[in-house]
């Protein structure tokens, strides 16, 4: 992407819709939507490009439905989306269409939805809920539930490509045609292999009996699209500026035509290739995180010197770092361990707003020896301001190094991770969709972007590619910063815990001695190992809680 072409969420509608939007107005729906709308068959699936409008179709017919009678087909709907976000903008269009179109003032509520599953327990999901005078209401999930079937009404998958265990979702969709539901599922693709384009191919070969839509990019626009999206904008519409529009958004993707074409065609590309594009990361950075950056040769790990000249290196380039930090905001860390080959990676993230949450620093430490790395990492947790949680690479090498970090300052705040196939094709669903909402940002610097771009699709599940790239400073990467802020990511998800106790740099102003890490001499570490009084966050584990 060029710097004169803007980012493609510049370019497409924006998710709010003006208060005065009326949606059946003349020249709003396109063909498109209306044939969506028309279509009243019990299962539906849609394979779309990005925005095309069949999400705002979906909305305005839900509402439809459940401001309406029984005796007139009405009913409750339930909407699962891939994100949090997803579900919030779905149901923002629903309190505004039934402002609009069924005249009904209502507030979206937030509640808990019980999720009651067959074994008899119940789980409490976040929910956001228009109740209507019909009785009845659309009811949108911030996750999928467990009991699917157990959905009674209309139920609607929006992006079932990108849903943590799409075949689980799709199985349990399924599971509800036992009990007469009707069914919604919407996606654009996410590969050839993954069940929502499996689910297509079955449906053609006579499998299943969901009526079928796809709506490419090329269609919406033939249908209208740019229109609409100058009406949402404010934007003049004219044909020299809508040729403009076009190229822009395509020339966004560069030359990775597979990602473009799956993206806005609705073409599933192969099972293989890279997972998050460049545009992708680059719309999540902000140049201005700090990344530090820390080499040692090979031998250095039998330098008699090392634990001294760490001290040196944590007080004088580490902690002013740190002491940047916002003291008011909470902070969690993801670090992808290594020692010999690849890079040692902690990243910072701060939260900016609920559910918003901005990289604060990088750290990478390249061939730093297993005690030198822990005495960092020491200093780097006990400064932290307000700190939540963090999640650590338990994989190999780093196995022993997140466990001392759990052993040291507990299970409530370090989390062991071995990533599998099965978490990556959890989290890392969650964490694209983070970057593009940019509810997640991430440092600047063409590193960052080589790491990301090792995220690929093997076999319809995203991975980080065994491949190595060279960095900025000449030497290999294995995709570490994508990996740190991936288990930073995870380490944000969960209520922050109350402690009673400000950040260590805060006290340590107001005349109180070090945490441990920063007062001792290295030659006393052991003995701060076996002494669990040491140092701040040891010691308020032992009573405060």
């Amino acid at each position: 992407m060029t710097d004169q072409t803007p980012p493609i969420e510049e370019l497409l509608a924006p998710t709010e819709l003006p208060r005065d939007h009326d949606p059946l107005a003349d020249g709003i729906l396109m063909k498109h939507q209306r044939e969506w709308l028309e279509d009243k068959s019990p299962l539906k699936l849609c394979a779309k490009g990005r925005r095309t409008g069949i999400t705002y179709a979906e909305a305005l017919d839900d509402t439809i439905t459940a401001a309406s009678a029984r005796s007139a087909d009405g009913d409750n709907v339930f909407y699962i989306g891939d994100t949090k976000e997803k579900g919030l903008e779905f149901i923002h269009y629903v309190a505004h269409f039934a402002r609009v179109v069924a005249k009904e003032l209502h507030e979206v509520e937030e509640f808990l939805f019980e999720d009651k599953r067959d074994d008899g327990d119940s789980k409490f999901i976040a929910a956001y809920r228009v109740r209507f005078a019909s009785g009845f209401a659309v009811v949108a999930l911030s996750s999928r539930p467990a009991n699917i079937r157990g959905l009674q009404g209309i139920v609607v998958i929006d992006e079932a490509a990108f849903h943590p265990d799409v075949e689980a979702v799709l199985d349990a969709v399924n599971a509800l045609l036992i009990w007469g539901g009707k069914i919604r599922i919407i996606s654009s693709h996410n590969g050839q292999d993954n069940a929502f384009a499996r689910l297509i191919e079955d449906t053609r070969k006579g499998d299943y009996d969901y009526s079928i839509h796809t709506i490419p990019f090329s269609e919406a626009v033939k249908n209208g699209l740019y229109e609409r999206v100058c009406l949402m904008r404010g934007w003049t519409s004219t044909r020299e500026s809508k040729a403009k529009w076009v190229k822009d958004i395509q020339r966004s993707y560069g030359s990775r035509t597979e990602a473009r074409d799956e993206e806005l065609e609705a073409i599933p590309r192969r099972s293989s290739g890279a997972y998050i594009p460049r545009a992708l990361v680059q719309h999540a950075q902000d140049e201005g995180v700090p990344i530090l950056h820390w080499a040692k040769p090979e031998n250095w790990y039998l330098d008699p010197t090392r634990l001294e000249t760490a001290k040196e290196w944590v007080r004088d380039v580490l902690e002013p770092a740190l002491e940047l930090l916002d003291q008011r905001r909470h902070t969690t860390f993801g670090q992808d361990f290594g020692r010999n080959g690849d890079l040692s990676v902690i990243a910072l993230s701060q939260e900016e707003r609920p559910a918003q949450w901005r990289a604060a620093l990088q750290i990478e430490l390249r061939r730093i020896p297993f005690d030198v790395q822990q005495y960092v990492l020491w200093a780097v947790i006990e400064h932290l301001p307000r700190f939540v949680r963090g999640a650590l690479d338990a994989r190999g090498n780093g196995q022993s190094h997140a466990e001392a970090a759990q052993q040291k300052f507990g299970p409530e705040r370090i989390i062991c991770v071995a990533a599998t196939a099965k978490w990556y094709a959890e989290w890392f669903p969650q964490y694209r969709a983070a970057l593009e909402d940019r509810s997640y940002t991430l440092p600047g610097g063409q590193d960052v972007i080589a790491d990301h771009r090792l995220a690929e699709l093997v076999h319809g599940n995203p991975t980080v590619s065994e491949k190595h790239v060279k960095g900025e400073d000449g030497e290999e990467r294995h995709g570490d910063s994508l990996v740190a802020h991936l288990l930073c990511l995870f380490a944000t998800h969960g209520d922050p815990e109350v402690y009673a106790y400000e950040g260590g740099i805060r006290r340590r102003n107001e005349g109180i001695t070090g945490t441990g890490w920063r007062d001792r001499a290295p030659e006393n570490w052991p003995e701060d190992e076996r002494n669990p009084n040491r140092g701040l966050l040891p010691a308020m584990r032992g009573g405060i809680l």
